[in-house]
């Protein structure tokens, strides 16, 4: 699958980077405190506990893509805590209805198209890092807003919001305007606990309930009518 492997490549760095700065404090522990072995061996145990975090945090399972027409799929793993209607002039022109998912550091990383179609709106706005548990958090926080255009007589456009954490500081797309993508494909990765917005028509039919858990390129979250 498209971008596949992007994830564990992401690991791989901070791993590298991480493994380089452990060695340098254990020798600088060892040498300059022959006798505090115990400090290095302790630099090293916590640094391969990061390890191990870190390969599990940026784990990226397959999904099992519904083949249903119409369906919108979770772009993200983790849970469902507003379902509600806004204005996102952006991307829906207006009014639209709004399914906002957060994923804590526990959750799955790597997101996944909600549809079919294609990307005709990408934009990166700076921002805050104010905690994803906050609601406003999507207001005010750091956040790429992608938009789909669907294809055929479907028509229509859904578009969801990647934002960025407290601890999540870097939003990575792996896609790019005029792209066209398949439901459930890879398309971005967001490093630590952050939140992901779903934009959808007011004809949608909401498939998810407050509480639920969803699975990124797995979930139906709504229908289209």
């Amino acid at each position: 699958m498209k971008h596949q492997g992007k994830a564990l490549s992401a690991a791989a760095a901070m791993l590298s980077k991480s493994v380089l700065l452990c060695l340098f404090l254990a020798a600088f522990f060892s040498l300059a405190w022959p006798k505090s072995l115990g400090l290095a061996a302790l630099v090293v145990f916590l640094g391969f506990v990061f390890g191990v975090f870190v390969l599990w945090f940026f784990r990226d399972p397959n999904p099992k893509v519904p083949s249903e027409d119409g369906v919108v799929v979770s772009p993200a793993h983790g849970k469902v805590d507003v379902i509600d209607e806004l204005e996102e002039p952006e991307v829906m022109g207006g009014r639209c209805r709004r399914i906002s998912i957060f994923l804590s550091v526990f959750d799955v990383h790597v997101q996944n198209s909600p549809v079919a179609g294609t990307v005709n709106h990408l934009k990166h706005t700076s921002g805050k890092f104010l905690n994803a548990l906050n609601t406003e958090s999507a207001a005010h926080n750091e956040n790429v807003l992608v938009g789909f255009q669907l294809p055929g007589a479907q028509g229509g456009r859904v578009g969801i919001r990647l934002i960025a954490g407290l601890i999540a500081r870097r939003i990575i797309p792996w896609i790019q305007t005029g792209e066209s993508v398949a439901r459930g494909e890879r398309i971005s990765l967001i490093q630590f606990g952050s939140r992901v917005d779903v934009y959808l028509p007011l004809s949608a039919k909401i498939e998810v309930q407050l509480g639920q858990r969803v699975r990124g390129g797995e979930t139906v979250v709504a229908r289209l009518g």
